[in-house]
């Protein structure tokens, strides 16, 4: 009898101990956060997204663990469930079937078409841009829905770094570059070269969501959890606090 009694004690002790470590994990996300586009994200794991993507999280009673890598490796890691999120992803055709997205954006970013002064682009708009014109981008980012017409005409140069397509434009190796504005300006005024390198015209408007790993089968509730979380920050004022704090 008393066998009995200590069996059915140690199934329940083992079930309890179980429950609690699935709830601890369910109360941790494990993140990929791209370490070269500030202010929303950078090298150190701080910015704009890491302050949004924190807070809302927080009200869920969720703690963020982030890992802090190149953007495209933060994409694979997400895609082969790796991490259970990645930061900073565009809304599009081209990644709704990778990732699992909620409904709250985490922010709006335009980007446009930078060149160097000394060498004028010779277009009103990204459409007239002259056949074959060479035009550099990041790797792995998203440039919205029309940018696979519009790259057909193009001749583009991948980069792992926002450095680098400025450097590409002070020496005339590149026409154009494709930069978030926010971003852009941060790295051109850290440089130096407000008067050399100058926005020409927009290429498109992002939607920012922290996208989750299909892989991962909480990834529904975290998505849903962070909806309620920007939700409810932005009901209380917090969101627009963090967003005028980072002065965007």
């Amino acid at each position: 009898m008393r066998s009995g009694i200590i069996a059915v004690l140690t199934c329940f002790i083992y079930m309890f101990s179980s429950t609690l470590a699935w709830a601890e994990a369910e109360k941790k996300v494990l993140l990929a956060a791209e370490d070269s586009w500030p202010p929303f994200a950078d090298r150190t794991g701080q910015g704009l997204s890491h302050q949004l993507i924190t807070a809302a999280f927080s009200i869920e009673h969720i703690q963020v663990e982030s890992l802090v890598v190149p953007y495209s490796r933060a994409l694979m890691m997400a895609r082969k469930g790796q991490v259970q999120g990645v930061f900073n992803v565009t809304r599009e055709r081209s990644t709704e079937p990778d990732f699992l997205f909620g409904e709250e954006p985490l922010f709006v970013a335009n980007a446009s078409f930078y060149y160097n002064r000394n060498r004028p682009l010779n277009a009103q708009n990204k459409w007239q841009l002259p056949k074959g014109s060479v035009v550099g981008i990041i790797k792995g980012y998203e440039y919205g829905d029309e940018f696979a017409k519009l790259s057909q005409q193009l001749q583009l140069v991948p980069v792992a770094s926002q450095e680098q397509l400025l450097n590409l434009l002070l020496l005339n190796r590149i026409d154009a570059a494709i930069m978030f504005d926010k971003v852009a300006e941060g790295f051109i005024k850290r440089m130096g070269v407000e008067e050399e390198i100058i926005p020409a015209f927009s290429n498109h408007q992002s939607r920012i969501f922290l996208a989750f790993s299909l892989q991962n089968a909480s990834s529904p509730k975290l998505a849903k959890a962070l909806d309620e979380g920007l939700r409810q920050m932005k009901q209380s004022g917090q969101y627009q606090q963090i967003i005028s704090s980072s002065r965007l």
